[in-house]
């Protein structure tokens, strides 16, 4: 990744319809194609990581690799926490799909905002190994955790 920014970006979503009738079946929402360019480098690693209603999964940062999450059902709001000590908050959803991209050192965390498990598909550059350790667990002690169960 060239820079340090935090970037969001609102994906295409398309309704899929039925073969037979036409109507309205589900939807397709498209993360990552080779030539968009959302993505600076290939995806050497994908998964999905599920958060329990009100869970916050984080803070943390990794040292090496750079991260592309999206919530693809509930709801997340991602809490980046900024050069300046401010924070930023993002929010994904299965409705409104929102691919965050958090730079390695850019301490970041989610939480499930949903009243039912959300799940998080996570793209990386660099592919996570077990012994790895480039993860480093931080604190977001200034951060107002408590404004979302209020909600």
């Amino acid at each position: 990744m060239q820079n340090n920014t935090v970037k969001s970006i609102k994906l295409e979503k398309h309704d899929t319809k039925d073969t037979r009738d036409g109507h309205v079946n589900g939807s397709l929402t498209v993360i990552w194609r080779d030539w968009d360019n959302i993505i600076e480098s290939d995806p050497k690693m994908v998964y999905a990581s599920s958060v329990n209603p009100g869970e916050i999964k984080g803070p943390h940062l990794h040292t090496k690799r750079n991260s592309f999450f999206v919530c693809i059902r509930g709801k997340v709001v991602f809490v980046v926490k900024c050069e300046d000590g401010s924070y930023q908050e993002i929010e994904s959803s299965e409705d409104s799909p929102i691919l965050v991209t958090i730079p390695k050192g850019t301490p970041s965390a989610h939480i499930n905002i949903n009243d039912k498990k959300s799940i998080v598909l996570a793209l990386a550059d660099i592919a996570w190994r077990p012994n790895d350790n480039e993860m480093i667990n931080v604190e977001f002690n200034d951060y107002n955790w408590k404004k979302w169960s209020e909600k």
